[in-house]
Formats: structure tokens, sequence, C-alpha cells
């Protein structure tokens, strides 16, 4: 642009570069203060100042600094104990207590951020003194026992511990021996007994007392004892909540307004959350007992108990291992195999008693128990359940449960990732994008939470069965503080990406309807209208399933075949060779073309450092060919006499030539020679179903193409695991290759028979294929269904242009794309609803 320049570069545009120029005076600063300085005497580099000013009056305030000693050729580690410093606790700062009480046996460790200190520590013993443990409460210090303490922390490292395992996910192991190190990093001074036992019992209790004091369990009358189940959660302020966000009169809003007052769960388990098979609840119980997220565990082990001998229903839909090996799941040396949890499936928040233990892989009962556990209480009257299993796990589970459920609506999902691997009838039924009132939910919101609470894997699972729970209680409360803190931010991203698509997808539905005849445009209207009231009615037709037979080079084989047995039962014969019809020729020449094809690309392969072995096996593979070719075309001069002339010219030429580069001089070649229309036509036909035949092979590569990528991505790791599945790539990947000249072959064919037959509008459901035409219908790496652009190799463009008629992909591809418009608008609607639920759960929560 005119007038425009470069800023230009400063020092400040690279400040690690004008540090190394200052590395030294950085060094020798460090340096001075780990040496005598400018003072000669003892220090506190905690202070920074010499003895003089810093007595041992003034470190009854700072009682964790530490202390260096001169000792004539280098600082040596003291204690403001052993400098006789005592903390009395009980009284203010600096007041004498008149009876003092020595710590047990004057043992007394402290762990603070800086390390673990020895600690000179008097307990008040007059009269009106409170306990010991009050004492070193209210001076801030958390004892590890109520019974004559000799460890405690200070509050500010339990809370510095505990914010650090939320994002860091560091275990109590890890930074217990930190803190040792940074007290010794040499090992030679006299070591401290382990506390590392109480420390673990102190960051637990805090973690709950914590929890406590956050729900306001302290200032309710009927105390800690009065908790009720799941009420001390962080509630996710955008689902509806009856009494705290809902507006007046939501349960008589029209049914046009119902669907935004719906609660939306997803369902699912994880098995990297193992525990081993150590302790019990009785020697270490929850300290919550079901207050929090999971669910109360002596009630749940009854229910399971109770159903331990029911069968487990196998899956009708695909393989699911999580249903058919729900019996089998490897449990040896575990007491729980991972977790189940119901979440909220648009926010992303745990819900309240809606996670609990495995013991045997994902079975129904364990699942059952969490979801009707998590909506104990619920007065909303439409649910929304997104599973991975949902098919199979819904069909039995009012039966499981002995509930009624038709003064509900409740409608089951399964996620969109996981959607693909069920069978085609799923794809439709249980899909979010193809039912109404859903918005852009997706239903994979467990999945994100997994990847947060997954590194805890390690510490947890050799915890006791309580102190895992309530650990992961508190993980589970915490990843619900941040979502709600970002809730502002995150739902107005949504809103602005929400009504740019909407715009788009609603533009896109409106182009692609224009050109769309009235009578096709009421008739699908009409039926996905009754299909979107009714999925599971069977006697309503589904408009987003194919409904035409597909077209195949066997079934049109076949036809031509009967066609050919029809005429010679009216006594009409047009084979000019006893053994081989004019079907028959085209359908071989065709075949001996995707055997040259074929071998092309086997000697393509081989480059120019092959084998005596591989060349042998190439010639003799072209010497079988040109055998077949020879025996053709004597059949074929009888039906083509004109090609006899062309065969003489090229017969010097043919000599010299591999057997996959001679010319077949088929019907679609002959543009100027005479020919038979009989075979013409019996050349179209098999050349338009060798046209649909290699789309269906190429959709099908595409389709195990995806599969095998996302395969690998998620569960290969290794260099011989990645290698073989790298040469299964590459053997798809051929195929599709071949299938991609193979229509393209056909096309060819196709345009050449059209001009000369004089066909107009022949095309259909048929496009020339170009390269970026080459695309899966449901790419893992891209966009997803609302937002990706569909090739037409699956959409199959081409109203009212086929011979027969055929608009199946064309009527399933306009109501995906209206689908699409109406999910986005949906969205919009729902998330103005969100904004305007959390403005008021935040109101009732103030209030």
């Amino acid at each position: 642009m005119a007038g425009s320049h470069k800023r230009r570069r400063t020092a400040g545009d690279n400040p690690l570069l004008v540090w190394i120029k200052e590395r030294r005076t950085y060094l020798s600063e460090i340096i001075r203060l780990d040496g005598r300085g400018e003072n000669a005497r003892d220090i506190c580099p905690g202070c920074c100042t010499d003895p003089a000013r810093c007595s041992l009056e003034n470190h009854a305030r700072s009682p964790t600094h530490r202390i260096q000693k001169w000792n004539g050729v280098f600082f040596e580690v003291s204690s403001l104990k052993t400098l006789g410093l005592r903390v009395q606790l009980g009284h203010p700062i600096g007041q004498p207590c008149i009876l003092p009480q020595s710590a047990f046996n004057d043992d007394f460790v402290l762990i603070d951020t800086n390390g673990m200190h020895e600690i000179g520590l008097d307990f008040c013993g007059c009269e009106t003194s409170e306990t010991h443990v009050k004492q070193l409460l209210r001076h801030g210090w958390f004892p590890s026992t109520s019974t004559d303490p000799r460890t405690a922390s200070t509050f500010r490292l339990l809370h510095y511990y505990q914010i650090l395992s939320f994002e860091s996910k560091a275990s109590a192991y890890e930074f217990y021996h930190s803190l040792v190190r940074l007290t010794d990093n040499t090992g030679m001074m006299k070591r401290m007994p382990d506390r590392y036992d109480g420390f673990m019992r102190m960051v637990r209790e805090w973690r709950h007392l914590t929890m406590l004091k956050r729900f306001g369990r302290g200032h309710d009358p009927s105390g800690v004892d009065g908790t009720l189940q799941g009420e001390c959660v962080v509630l996710c302020p955008v689902c509806p909540q009856p009494g705290k966000n809902l507006p007046d009169g939501w349960q008589t809003a029209a049914k046009a307004k119902r669907w935004l007052y719906a609660v939306f769960l997803a369902i699912d388990a994880n098995f990297r959350l193992k525990r081993r098979n150590v302790s019990s609840d009785q020697a270490d119980p929850s300290l919550s007992k079901g207050w929090a997220y999971f669910v109360e565990e002596k009630d749940y082990k009854a229910f399971l108990a109770e159903h331990l001998t029911d069968a487990q229903e196998k899956s009708t839909c695909s393989s699911h291992n999580a249903v058919n090996m729900a019996d089998t799941k490897q449990s040896q040396g575990l007491a729980a195999t991972g977790v189940g949890t119901v979440d909220c499936a648009r926010h992303n928040f745990k819900r309240p008693n809606g996670v609990g233990d495995l013991q045997k892989g994902e079975k129904y009962i364990n699942m059952d128990y969490l979801f009707f556990s998590t909506l104990r209480g619920t007065q909303l009257e439409m649910l929304n359940v997104s599973y991975d299993i949902a098919c199979q796990w819904h069909k039995k589970l009012w039966a499981r449960m002995n509930l009624d459920y038709l003064s509900k609506v409740i409608r089951f999902f399964v996620p969109k990732f996981h959607l693909p691997v069920h069978v085609a009838k799923c794809q439709t039924i249980f899909s979010f994008n193809f039912t109404r009132f859903v918005g852009r939910t997706d239903g994979e919101a467990p999945e994100r939470g997994w990847s947060n609470i997954n590194p805890v894997a390690s510490s947890t699972k050799a915890m006791g069965p309580g102190c895992r729970r309530d650990t992961l209680d508190d993980h589970f409360g915490d990843w619900n503080w941040k979502k709600t803190v970002g809730l502002g931010a995150s739902l107005l991203y949504k809103m602005k990406d929400a009504l740019a698509e909407k715009a788009a997808h609603e533009l896109a539905f409106e182009e692609f309807d224009a050109v769309i005849t009235p009578e096709h445009r009421s008739a699908w209207l009409a039926e996905m209208q009754a299909w979107e009231e009714n999925p599971n009615d069977t006697s309503i037709s589904n408009p987003l399933e194919a409904k035409a037979m597909a077209i195949t080079q066997a079934g049109v084989r076949l036809k031509l075949a009967e066609l050919e047995a029809e005429e010679l039962q009216r006594g009409i014969d047009s084979s000019l060779h006893p053994e081989i019809s004019p079907s028959v020729l085209i359908a071989s020449g065709i075949d001996l073309e995707e055997e040259q094809r074929r071998l092309g690309n086997i000697a393509e392969s081989m480059g120019q450092h092959a084998t005596d072995t591989q060349k042998g096996s190439l010639m003799r593979m072209r010497n079988s060919l040109r055998r077949r070719i020879d025996m053709w075309r004597r059949a074929q001069v009888l039906y083509l006499p004109a090609i006899q002339g062309l065969i003489d010219q090229a017969a010097v030429r043919e000599g010299h030539e591999n057997a996959e580069c001679i010319q077949l001089w088929l019907p679609s070649q002959l543009k100027t020679k005479p020919c038979d229309p009989r075979l013409r036509d019996d050349e179209w036909e098999l050349r338009y179903a060798q046209a649909h035949d290699a789309l269906e092979e190429l959709r099908q590569c595409l389709r195990i193409h995806c599969s095998l990528l996302t395969f690998k991505r998620e569960w290969i790791r290794g260099q011989g695991a990645n290698t073989r599945a790298q040469n299964a790539l590459a053997r798809i990947h051929r195929r599709r290759t071949a299938c991609v000249k193979r229509y393209r072959s056909a096309w060819m064919a196709l345009k050449s028979l059209a001009t000369t037959m004089k066909k107009k509008g022949w095309q259909g459901r048929l496009q020339e294929l170009a390269d970026d035409h080459i695309k899966p219908l449901v790419d893992p790496f891209a966009a997803g269904e609302g937002r990706r652009q569909v090739s037409w190799i699956w959409m199959m463009d081409g109203v009212d242009c086929g011979d027969e008629g055929d608009d199946d992909g064309v009527r399933i591809e306009w109501c995906k794309t209206r689908a699409r418009a109406l999910r986005w608008s949906e969205e919009v609607e729902l998330l103005r609803e969100e904004m305007r639920r959390v403005l008021q759960f935040f109101a009732w929560q103030g209030a």
C-alpha cells in the first residue's frame, strides 16, 4: 500500500537476545546474594538484613524464614529454633504466656511453601485457653492430627497445592518431596521424620473443609451432618433450574417454546480412572457421603448387588465393546475398572450425584443408577439424553428401573463423533443433526472433560476408595468452577459463530431449494416433517434413507442377459458367435480394459530397479493378457468388421508394445467408424453401471481410509504398529486411485458415446471427477456436519435428469441442507435463552 512502511525493529522485539548481553551481571548478583556480600555476619535470606536489625522477636511473625550462619568458610544452614526462637500460641505475638506448654516431645514440624521447618512451639496453658487444635487453626496452621499434633501445614501451602493440583495434576507425593528437596537438596543435613502420611491427610481434610465452607455448611443451623445428597456442587448456571433461572409460567409455555426449557444430558464412561484393589470403605470411608458429584456408595453398592445376576442384552447395532464386553472387561487386581458420569451435554458441567465407580465394564445397571440418581428431584418435563450406546441402552431402561416415563418427553441421541460407527438406521434416528429442537448440540461433552481429569489417574489409582472419591470430587468441582468463570466469553463466542453460520446455511438452503421443483419440494417437506414428529415410527418412511436400488455392473449384466434370453424365446438371435453374445463381448472388453489398468499399475510400482523374479512375473502376466486380447478380438471382428483395418495398421506397432498399452477399439473409441447401434447401447448401459460401481467403491475406500486414520491417531503407538498401519493406508490409497481411474475412463467413454448417440441431459447424477471432489462424507479432520460442504460424489446431484427419475441423492441432501439451516437457527434461539438464564441464575444466587 502506498505510503505504508514497516515498523523499525527495536531491542524489545527480542528481549532474550538483549538479556544474553546482561547474563554475566545477573549471575554475579545472584552469587553475591549467596555469599557474604557487604555483611560479614549472619544473615537472614528472608529479611535480607543483618542480625542487628533482624532479631528473634521480629521472626516471631515469620517463623518460616531460613537462617544461614557464616562459619568462617561458608554459610551453613541454621534454624530459628536453634537460635532460641519460641512461637507462642493463644496470645498476641510478643506477649508471653504464664503457663506455656511445649509441643509433644518438643518435636514440631511446620510445612510451608519454602520447605519444612522445625519449630519451637508453645501452646497456651492458661485456664481460659482453647484446645491445641483450635490454637493452631487460629494461627493459620492446619494440624495433621487432632490429638497431640506434631505436624502442621500453613493454610497458604494447602491452598497453593490445591490450585497447583487442579492445573498441573501434580500428585501429593511429588509436591511433598519437592518440599523435602527445598529443605535439604544435599541429603547431608539431619534428616527429619517422614511426614508424608500426615501431609496426605491434611490435603484431603483441607479439600473437604473447603468444599463445606464454600457451600455454606458452616452457617446452616443443621450443621455439616444436615448436608443433603448432591448439595455441595457447582451447578450449571445455564441449564434450566426451576426456581433459579426459569421465567414465570414456563410450565405452560407454548409448544414452539417449550423445547427451550429441556435438559441436555450426556452419559459416558472412562476406563482410565481405575482404582487398584487396596484398602476398603470401612478403613477409608469417603468424607463427603454423596454430598457432591459421586453417588452415595452404600446405596449404590446395595443396588448393584440386587441386580448382580441380571444378564446384559447383546447389541443389535454395531459390535459395541461397551455392551458386548461389559462382563469380560479385565478387572483382575482392580476394585474399579473406571467411572461412569452424567454431564450437562451443552456446557460440560459435572452433574450432582452423576459419577460412580464401574466394577466390571460399562454395565447397564451402573449407568441406570447414575442416570436416575442425578435426575432425582428434577421437575422438568423434557430431557435430551446423549450416550454412545443409546440405541441399545434405552430399549428396556424403564422396565429395568420399574418407572413410568409417559409423563415426560425423553429423546435419546448418539454423540456426533461416535455416530458414524453405528448402523445406517441409527445414524438418522439418533442423530443430533436431523432431530428438531436440539440446536447444534454434539453430545461429546464428557469426552472434553476426560482430557482434563485423565492425568489425575496416575495418583488416584493407588488411593483408597474414600480418598479417591474425595479427590475426584474436588477436581470435578474446580472443573465446574472454571466453566462458570468462562461462561461469558464462551457464550459470546458461540453466539457470534452461530449468527454467522445461521446466515450462511440459510442462504445455502435457499439457493438449493430454489432449483427444486414445487412438486418435489412439497412432497419432501411433508415427508420430512412427518418423520421429524415420529422418528421411531417404522410405518413412516425415513426421507434420509435411499429408496432406489443401487445401479451395479453385475445388475446391468444380468438385465442384458435376461433381454437376450427373451429375444431368443421370440426367435430373435443377433449373436454372430456361438458362445459370445453382443453384451458379453462388450462386458469382456471392459474387463480387459480394467485388467490393462491393473497391470499398468503393477509395472509402475516396480520402478527402475525390479528384480529378475519380479520382471519374470510381470512378463508372464503380460503374455497371459495378450493371449486373452487375441482371443477376444477373434469374436470382436465378427461384430465390428470395420476395426479389422485398424488392427492391421497397428499390428506392427503392437508387436513391440506391452499388453497393457494395446488399443481395444470398443464402440466408444470408434467415433467415425460404422458400428452396430446394439453394441453402442450395450456399452452405454455397462459404462453407466461401471461409473456407479466405481463411485460406490470410491466412497467405500474413503470411509475405510477415514476409519483407519482415526484408529491410527487414537490407538496406534510405536514404530512397528505405525508401520503396519501406514501399509494398510497405502493399500487403501492404491484402491482409491484405481477407482478414480476406472470412473474417469467410464466418464470419457460415456461422453464419447453421448455425442455419437445424440444423448442430452444424460449425466443425471454423474459429473466429471476432479481431484478436489474426492473427499469423505464425514472427514474426522475437517469441519463437522453443521459446517461441511458436501462433494457431489455423496450428493449425486441431478433432480429429474436421470432416465429413471432417480432423485434419492438430491432428496436426501435437500433434507440435510434444510436440517443444517434449522439447527443453526435453533442454536441462535437457544443461546439467547441460555444467556438470559445465566443472568437470572446469578441474580438468584446473589440474593
